[in-house]
């Protein structure tokens, strides 16, 4: 008796302006022996996720994002470097400075490094490793995930309760 096994993978990447990049594989194979369905599942899961990010990894087109208000920030020290298509500064100093959390996260995020002086490019490195997009391209859910982390690895706990970072925060909300 033989059996056919389907598995699909999919993944979808926010990038700035509200746009974002999305790629599925679907496989099927034939089994014969209903106690390798585990083995072979995993085994594709393996095939696809990986055929799916290497897919991803190739940049195509991205828009331009257009700038809230002009003023920089400061983040990595090169506010206003547009990308590279990797999520990274290229350093020739013009382009956006737009987030794609919420100004709130951002200013927290920024709040977070500066006050404990933590290296900006293993925050980038960090997020790039968790979510793989730059701490700027992060949605709101990826970035409250990256602020849990930054508090955890600073030994500052959220308990629950929310960070009002207008009164401890230099930055225009």
């Amino acid at each position: 008796m033989s059996l056919i096994l389907e598995a699909n993978y999919s993944k979808k990447i926010g990038l700035p302006g509200y746009s974002s990049h999305q790629f599925m594989v679907t496989l099927r194979t034939e089994i014969t022996d209903i106690n390798t369905v585990q083995a072979e599942s995993d085994r594709l899961y393996g095939l696809l996720q990986t055929a799916v990010d290497n897919a991803l990894q190739k940049v195509g087109y991205l828009p331009e994002a257009a700038p809230k208000n002009g003023n920089g920030n400061g983040y990595n020290g090169n506010a206003n470097a547009p990308r590279n298509g990797t999520g990274h500064s290229n350093g020739n100093g013009n382009g956006s400075d737009r987030w794609a959390c919420s100004d709130k996260q951002r200013d927290l995020v920024l709040k977070i490094t500066d006050e404990n002086r933590l290296d900006k490019n293993l925050v980038e490195q960090l997020a790039q490793d968790r979510f793989g997009k730059n701490v700027k391209a992060l949605n709101k859910l990826e970035a409250s995930g990256l602020i849990d982390e930054l508090l955890a690895q600073t030994g500052q706990r959220n308990n629950g309760r929310r960070f009002d970072v207008r009164a401890t925060s230099g930055r225009a909300a």
